[in-house]
C-alpha cells in the first residue's frame, strides 16, 4: 500500500476536504482507512460517502456498519437511500449516486471525489471492452484521475490488487462487507474476475501494473488525436454543418474521431446509446455516391446527406403532400420521380399509361387511411397498408412514401412495388412513361 499512500500524499494538498464514496465493501473500507491514517498528517476533513441501493437485505446492516465505523473514528458521515428505481436498475443506480456526491461535492466545497476503483478494476473493464468492442476511448478503462467540471475524480486504489486490499483489510482488522452477488455468474464481470483473471496473474503478479501502462499509452495516444480532431472540425464541422468533401479526405481513424465528436456533442450524457456500428454506418453514408441519404440514429435523430454537406436533427411527424407531376419532382423520401420518353423496362419502377384511360394531371402524393389499389393482373383489389405489409417498408417510411394518382385520384402506382390495371406495358397502347428513381 505504500505506492497508494505516497500517490495521496503527493496528489492531496493539506486542509483538503475529500469525499469518499464507500459501499461498505472491503475496497471502500480499504480507502477510508487508508485516508483516516492521512487525516491528522494533513489535517483532512473526511465526508464518507454511503448509497444505500436497497437491492440487497443486508443494504440496512451494511449502512448501519459504515456509519458506526465513521462515528469511531470522527469521520462526517453523509447517507442516501434509493427507494424506488425508474428505467435501467444499474443506470439508474448510477445516476443517483453521482448525484448525491457531486451535491456532497458543493456542499462541503470538495475539490475530490474518491472511489475504490482498483487494478483488477481496471483490467476486468479492459477485458470486458475488448471482448464486446469499443472504441479507442473504450480500450483505455479509466484513468487515475478524471477531471470533472468542479472537481476530480481520484481512484488511488489503481496501483494495487483485490489480494493486496484483503491482505491489508484483514491484517489491520477493518470491518467490512461481502456482497454475494458479486460471486454469482449471471454478471459479465463476476465472470472475467472468477476465470478470466487469475491465468493472468498466474503468469504476472503484477500483470495490473502492464494494464496501468496499456492504459495511460492508450489515453496519451487519444489525447494527442483529439487535440488533431478539434483543430480539423473548426474547418470541416461549421454551425452544426459537416463538409463532406473536407471529411473524406481524412484518415479513417480521424473520421471515426470526427462522428464521435458530432455525435457527443448532440447526446451529451446519452452518449452511450451510441453504438460503434452508428460510426461505422455514418462513415459509409458519408462515402456512398448517392447525393441523398439518411440514416436513423438512438432517440428518433436523423442523420441525413444532402450533397456535399451532412447533419442531425430531430425526426419530425411526416407531414401530407400532394404534387403535381409535370416533368420531375424530388421526392420527401429522397427519390425522384419523372415523366421519360422512352424506356424497355418492364419492372415496377417504371409505369406506361394512356392518357386516355386516366384524367390529367397525374398526382405524387403520400398514403391516405383506406386507400386501395386494383392491381394489374387480379380481378380485386388490395389495401396499400397490406401491401406496405407485403413488402417490408419500414412503418415509419410508410408515410411518406409516394403513390401516383390521376386527378381523380385514382391510383395507378406504387412506384417501385405495385402497378395498377392502367399500367400498359405489354402493349403499344401508351403516351406517358413514368419512371422512380
Amino acid at each position: 500500500m505504500n505506492e497508494v499512500i505516497n500517490d495521496i500524499k503527493k496528489e492531496i494538498k493539506d486542509n483538503y476536504s475529500l469525499i469518499v464514496a464507500t459501499s461498505g465493501g472491503p475496497d471502500s473500507m480499504c480507502l477510508l482507512n487508508l485516508l483516516l491514517n492521512l487525516k491528522k498528517e494533513k489535517n483532512l476533513k473526511l465526508v464518507c460517502a454511503h448509497v444505500n441501493h436497497n437491492l440487497r437485505d443486508e443494504s440496512k446492516e451494511e449502512a448501519k456498519m459504515v456509519k458506526d465505523f465513521c462515528t469511531g473514528n470522527n469521520i462526517t458521515y453523509e447517507h442516501y437511500e434509493i427507494k424506488e428505481y425508474n428505467g435501467n436498475t444499474e443506470d439508474y443506480a448510477r445516476k443517483q449516486r453521482y448525484s448525491f456526491f457531486e451535491k456532497l461535492i458543493k456542499k462541503y466545497q470538495a475539490k475530490y471525489l474518491l472511489t475504490a476503483h482498483h487494478g483488477d478494476d481496471l483490467m476486468e473493464t479492459i477485458l470486458m471492452r475488448l471482448a464486446r468492442g469499443t472504441n479507442l476511448d473504450g480500450f483505455k478503462g479509466f484513468k487515475k484521475i478524471d477531471e470533472r467540471k468542479e472537481y476530480k475524480l481520484y481512484r488511488p486504489l489503481i496501483y494495487v490488487t483485490k489480494e493486496d486490499i484483503l491482505n491489508y483489510i484483514n491484517k489491520n482488522n477493518i470491518p467490512y462487507a461481502i456482497d454475494k452477488t458479486n460471486s454469482e455468474d449471471i454478471y459479465t464481470r463476476n465472470r472475467f474476475r472468477k476465470y478470466v483473471l487469475p491465468p493472468l496473474k498466474n503468469e504476472n503478479k503484477e500483470i495490473h501494473k502492464n494494464f496501468i501502462k496499456l492504459s495511460n499509452t492508450l489515453d496519451a495516444y487519444d489525447n494527442y488525436i483529439n487535440n488533431e480532431v478539434a483543430k480539423i472540425m473548426k474547418k470541416i464541422y461549421i454551425n452544426k454543418k459537416l463538409n463532406i468533401n473536407l471529411f473524406n479526405k481524412k484518415e479513417n481513424i480521424i473520421k471515426q474521431k470526427i462522428i464521435y465528436n458530432i455525435l457527443e456533442k448532440e447526446y451529451k450524457e446519452k452518449i452511450n446509446l451510441i453504438k460503434e456500428n452508428h460510426i461505422t454506418s455514418i462513415i459509409d453514408l458519408l462515402e456512398n455516391e448517392k447525393p441523398n441519404l439518411k440514416l436513423d440514429l438512438p432517440q428518433d435523430k436523423v442523420f441525413h446527406k444532402t450533397y456535399d454537406i451532412a447533419y442531425i436533427n430531430k425526426e419530425e411527424e411526416a407531414k401530407d403532400y400532394n404534387f403535381i407531376l409535370e416533368r420531375e419532382l424530388n421526392l420527401p423520401n429522397n427519390h425522384i420521380i419523372k415523366k421519360i420518353e422512352n424506356t424497355e423496362e418492364k419492372s415496377n419502377n417504371v409505369i406506361k399509361l394512356n392518357s386516355k384511360d386516366i384524367k390529367l394531371p397525374l398526382h405524387v402524393r403520400n398514403r391516405k387511411n383506406g386507400d386501395k389499389i386494383n392491381l394489374k393482373g387480379t380481378k380485386g383489389s388490395k389495401k396499400i397498408k397490406d401491401i406496405f405489409i407485403d413488402a417490408k417498408i419500414p412503418n415509419k417510411e410508410r408515410k411518406t412514401y409516394p403513390i401516383l394518382t390521376d386527378d381523380n385520384d385514382n391510383i395507378l402506382w406504387i412506384p417501385g412495388i405495385k402497378k395498377s390495371n392502367l399500367d400498359n406495358a405489354n402493349t403499344k397502347n401508351y403516351d406517358i412513361i413514368v419512371k422512380y428513381f
